[in-house]
Order: C-alpha cells, then sequence, then structure tokens
C-alpha cells in the first residue's frame, strides 16, 4: 500500500510539473519590424530611426565586402557572412540552433538590431507588456546595468578591424531613451 500511494504521490508531483516545463519556451527574436512598430514616433523617442541611421543597422553588409572576406578567410577559410567569428558582432540571431527562435519577420541582414542588446523579443513585445517595464523586463526585455561593458563584448581589440572605444561618445550616437521614462 506505501508503495502504491509513494508512486501514486510521485505520478501527481510529476504531471505538475509537466506543464510548466513544456510551457517554458525559449524567447524568439522577431525582427526589427515588429520594434518599429511601435518605436518610430516622436512619443517613443524614435529608437528605430536612431538605429536604421547607425552603423549598427549596417553591420551585416559591413560582412559583405571583399574586404571583409580577406580578413575573414585570414582567420577563418570562411567567407565572412559564413564565419561566426564575424557574425557574433555582425548580426542578431544568427547562431540560434533552433531556427523556430526567428520569426517570421527576423532578419539577419538587419544586423546588430533592437535584440542584440534587449534581448529576443517574442515574450516582451506586446504594448500591454511593454507599457509596464517591470513586466517587460521579466518577460526577458534586457537593460544593461553596465552598457559600456556590454558594448564592449564586440567593440573590443580582439576585432581584427579595431579602433579605439570611447563609449561616452558611441553612446551619444545611438542614444535612445523613451522621453519621460
Amino acid at each position: 500500500m506505501k508503495k502504491i500511494l509513494s508512486a501514486f504521490i510521485a505520478a501527481a508531483c510529476i504531471s505538475l510539473l509537466i506543464p510548466s516545463i513544456s510551457s517554458a519556451q525559449k524567447a524568439s527574436y522577431e525582427g526589427t519590424a515588429v520594434c518599429k512598430m511601435c518605436h518610430q514616433t516622436d512619443k517613443q523617442g524614435k529608437q528605430f530611426k536612431i538605429w536604421q541611421e547607425s552603423k549598427h543597422s549596417q553591420a551585416y553588409t559591413a560582412l559583405q565586402s571583399a574586404k571583409a572576406d580577406e580578413i575573414a578567410k585570414a582567420k577563418t577559410s570562411k567567407k565572412a557572412v559564413e564565419s561566426p567569428e564575424c557574425l557574433k558582432c555582425h548580426a542578431t540571431g544568427f547562431d540560434a540552433a533552433d531556427k523556430s527562435l526567428l520569426g517570421a519577420k527576423y532578419k539577419v541582414e538587419e544586423g546588430i538590431q533592437c535584440e542584440t542588446c534587449h534581448g529576443a523579443g517574442s515574450a516582451y513585445k506586446s504594448l500591454a507588456v511593454m507599457k509596464n517595464k517591470e513586466e517587460a523586463v521579466k518577460k526577458g526585455l534586457t537593460i544593461h546595468k553596465d552598457a559600456a561593458k556590454y558594448c564592449q563584448t564586440c567593440h573590443n581589440p580582439q576585432s581584427p578591424t579595431y579602433k579605439e572605444f570611447k563609449y561616452e561618445e558611441a553612446w551619444a550616437k545611438i542614444k535612445h531613451p523613451v522621453p519621460n521614462s
């Protein structure tokens, strides 16, 4: 009887865990078209326009040059757009092992885009979630406490095209806060 009761309790515990395990799906990358829907207005601070006019939006394009291929082939024997060593700093979501984590509007060609810094957005993209910053963070929105350190994961001397990185100057070019937040 004790064995049956123990087995029943174990089965009940497992059945309670299974729904939470199966519903814990990783967030997918949505792409800038999803971000653009809200983050292009004056009220929101025109973040999309700031990104679009930045070098980050052209980061993947920079890998499509003969010079980029020459640098990549010397290090990896691959073309720059095929090299994880290059893509890690020139594209968002390129390394998603599970391609289902790449939303329908996601494009690797968007380079370094919103979700590079703010995390894959499928769980926090809705207006209802984004209206509550705390809720958006709970759902995966990343806000870096040390942005300079995060930026230096790419802007560092390991890059074959590194130029001195001055965070304050660089941030001034791409700063994109939400007004009155």
